[in-house]
Parts: structure tokens; C-alpha cells; sequence
């Protein structure tokens, strides 16, 4: 009976390919906007070809034949592709599962005898289940890889090094600090200090939700390696619930500079770079 099948699909290829291709521009969800259909077409020929090759009266029952690597090769690099371009899970399951339907369409039209048509079918089913998992999975990895990449961008983006003046940085801290972020935040503000030769840093911590004693231990590392560039560190933005948290948890800040705004910051640092800023006028439009 397999190979009456192998025999079948390769005799049917392109029938099944436009079987395929309809089923899937009938789909309502269809993404027009992320693929054209030309390429869609191109994409699931390349996947049939290699299927039916690998199909054999031998391996189409093992699911884990070594025949059907290529075809595991496309697969996974289908799903981690529409991962990366923004299609849903749904959809690229329901990519391999319109195969399978024209497959089974191939099969109720060829053979005529209902219970080797059941056996048939129950074995396609059992090999389109396992491609059905290898695409799963490469799809949930190409989500990750996405996500860790639009997380990194977004610690970069989250954590700008302000010159607000020559000698002075301000680095404006918003949502919750960990291991990682803090090593960002210290190597974007160590590489700044040397850039601008700046003797003040300021960290504003006014965007931080809660500090706790793990936050509280990456703020004075980051003063720590600030000091040892020869800068100076304020931490500003500190409000009242915060200042009580830190009192409470027993964290000693007395050694660091904190101020409660970030106004309040620079004018302690204009005043430890000996600069004044005055008022001459009033502004006058006419």
C-alpha cells in the first residue's frame, strides 16, 4: 500500500500543488501583505518537490527517516522566516496543515476501496503531524530570537546618555533594572565619560517603579565604576515612597550624592564644576 501512494503523489504532483495553492488563497487569514503569491507559489513547490522525492514505501511510516531531513531543513526554515516577518502561529501551522488536505484530497479521488483508503490516510496524517511539530518548534525559536532582539534594541533605545552640559551626563533610568540592563546602562555611561571627558554623571532614577535591594545593588555598581572613571555620580529622582523603601530595607547610600529631582542634580553639579547659570531678563515679544 505505500508504495501505491508514493506512486500516487509523485503521478499527482502538480495536481497537488494546485490543489495546495488553491487551499491556501481560499483561506480568508491569507497575509497578501507580507508574501505575494508568487512567492508563495515558488515557496510550496520547492516544499512538494522535495516531499514526494523523499517519500518511499519504506520511510513513510518512519516519521524520523533520515530521507526526510531536507524536507525538515525547509520546513524549519519557512517557520523561523514567518516567524521573523510577523505571521501568527495559527498561520504558519495552518501552512502544513493545507497540505495535508490536498494530499488527503488526492487520496480520496485515487483509491477507490474505503478501507485502503482509511490505512492511507491514517498514515499521512501520522507523517504531516511530526512536520506539523518541526515547524512548531522552529517557529517558537524564530519568535524568540525576534523577542531578544527587539529586547535588546529596546534597552539600547531605553537607556540614552544625555550631554546636558560640557563636563555633565545625564542618563534618565525608566522601568526596572537587572543584571543585564545594568551592564548596558554602565557601558554606555563608562564610554561616554571617556568620549565627552565629563567629571559629573547624573542617574535619574524618577522612571524606576520600585526600588528594592537588588535594584538598589546595580545603582551602586554603576556609581562604583563611575568613580573609578574620576566621575563623579548623583543619583536624582529619588521620591518620598522610594527614599522610605531604601530606609526600610537598611540600603546605606550615605557615601553616594542623591538628590530628589534631576533640576536639584544639576544644580549640584553646576555648582561642583564652579559654573552659574543666572537669569538676565525676562523674555519680551513684541
Amino acid at each position: 500500500m505505500a508504495t501505491e501512494i508514493t506512486r500516487l503523489f509523485k503521478k499527482n504532483q502538480a495536481a497537488i500543488l494546485e490543489r495546495w495553492m488553491q487551499n491556501q488563497l481560499a483561506d480568508a487569514g491569507l497575509r497578501e501583505d507580507l508574501m505575494s503569491n508568487e512567492d508563495l507559489r515558488i515557496e510550496s513547490e520547492e516544499l512538494i518537490v522535495s516531499l514526494i522525492r523523499a517519500l518511499t514505501e519504506d520511510n513513510i511510516d518512519d516519521v524520523n527517516s533520515a530521507d526526510f531531513d531536507h524536507v525538515a531543513e525547509i520546513l524549519s526554515g519557512i517557520s523561523i522566516s514567518r516567524a521573523r516577518q510577523g505571521y501568527s502561529p495559527r498561520e504558519t501551522c495552518l501552512y502544513i496543515l493545507s497540505l495535508k488536505e490536498a494530499l488527503q484530497q488526492v487520496l480520496n479521488e485515487e483509491i477507490q476501496d474505503v478501507q485502503e483508503q482509511l490505512i492511507a490516510l491514517l498514515r499521512v496524517n501520522k507523517l504531516f503531524d511530526n512536520f506539523s511539530i518541526v515547524i512548531f518548534e522552529t517557529f517558537i525559536k524564530g519568535r524568540e530570537e525576534v523577542i531578544l532582539r527587539q529586547t535588546d534594541e529596546i534597552t539600547e533605545i531605553s537607556t540614552p546618555v544625555i550631554q546636558v552640559w560640557e563636563g555633565i551626563l545625564a542618563l534618565p533610568i525608566i522601568g526596572t533594572l537587572d543584571s543585564s540592563r545594568t551592564q548596558v546602562i554602565m557601558e554606555n555611561l563608562l564610554t561616554a565619560i571617556v568620549d565627552s571627558g565629563s567629571s559629573v554623571a547624573i542617574l535619574d532614577i524618577s522612571g524606576v517603579p520600585t526600588v528594592d535591594s537588588l535594584v538598589a545593588q546595580h545603582l551602586l555598581k554603576t556609581v562604583s565604576a563611575t568613580r573609578l572613571m574620576g566621575a563623579e555620580c548623583v543619583i536624582s529622582g529619588i521620591r518620598p515612597e522610594i527614599a522610605q523603601t531604601i530606609v526600610h530595607l537598611g540600603i546605606d547610600l550615605s557615601g553616594i550624592v542623591t538628590k530628589a529631582s534631576l533640576a536639584s542634580a544639576l544644580i549640584y553639579a553646576f555648582k561642583t564644576l564652579k559654573l552659574e547659570v543666572r537669569k538676565q531678563g525676562s523674555f519680551k515679544t513684541t
